[in-house]
């Protein structure tokens, strides 16, 4: 099954560092960001793991949970928190969910149905599983994110999209490039500017179809 922006996010029931999980009633009515792993012990998901737990505070602020996956076992995740942990400063608080069967990368289309775990396996074998997905609470699937194994996620980027999802949820609103809160917002095309100033009072209009307003307080 292909994923795509608003596809439901597959559910499934899973062992995790917190015990057992089904992933929809994980997400609530809240958000959740997942972050996927192709191998535990590894240099660069272990400061992703890292920078995530830092701003695990950031993102409750925000009504969303945390969830990491990787393709090992639960005893194995315990053991690499300890290392996250050593290397953070921090204590992870988030669930890691267990994917040795590969299930969950598979359902996710993080990998071909055929592919499976090779004796000696490393992370090349598993290379795909580095996406980041945001879900809202009505489990769609909000945003994507894809990134190499050589390349480190950008949790402030993730923190932005997080930011401009959450500001225009269920709005008439896009947001310009390089937006941060409290930045200037689109006007969706599908509201008039008649409309749109009636609402929302003075617009600022460089090109017709760029209409931008203040965010609301």
């Amino acid at each position: 099954m292909s994923l795509r922006i608003n596809s439901i996010a597959p559910d499934f029931t899973a062992e995790t560092t917190k015990g057992t999980i089904n992933f929809h009633d994980y997400i609530g009515d809240g958000y959740v960001v997942l972050f996927s792993h192709p191998k535990d012990f590894t240099p660069v998901c272990t400061t992703e793991f890292s920078a995530a737990t830092k701003l695990t505070e950031e993102f409750a602020k925000r009504n969303t949970k945390l969830a990491g996956i990787s393709v090992d076992g639960v005893e194995d995740h315990h053991k690499w928190m300890e290392d996250v942990k050593t290397y953070g400063g921090t204590e992870m608080s988030f669930p890691i969910i267990a994917d040795e069967d590969l299930k969950i990368a598979k359902l996710y289309d993080m990998l071909p149905a055929e592919a499976y775990l090779p004796d000696g396996r490393t992370p090349a074998d598993t290379a795909t599983v580095r996406t980041t997905f945001i879900i809202g609470p009505d489990k769609k699937i909000r945003v994507m994110l894809i990134y190499p194994m050589s390349v480190g996620r950008n949790f402030d980027e993730i923190m932005r999209a997080l930011d401009a999802v959450r500001q225009t949820d269920g709005q008439p609103f896009a947001t310009p490039a390089d937006w941060r809160p409290g930045d200037d917002l689109i006007v969706a095309l599908s509201m008039s500017t008649e409309d749109a100033q009636a609402k929302f009072g003075k617009l600022d209009i460089p090109l017709p179809y760029i209409r931008k307003t203040q965010a609301p307080q």
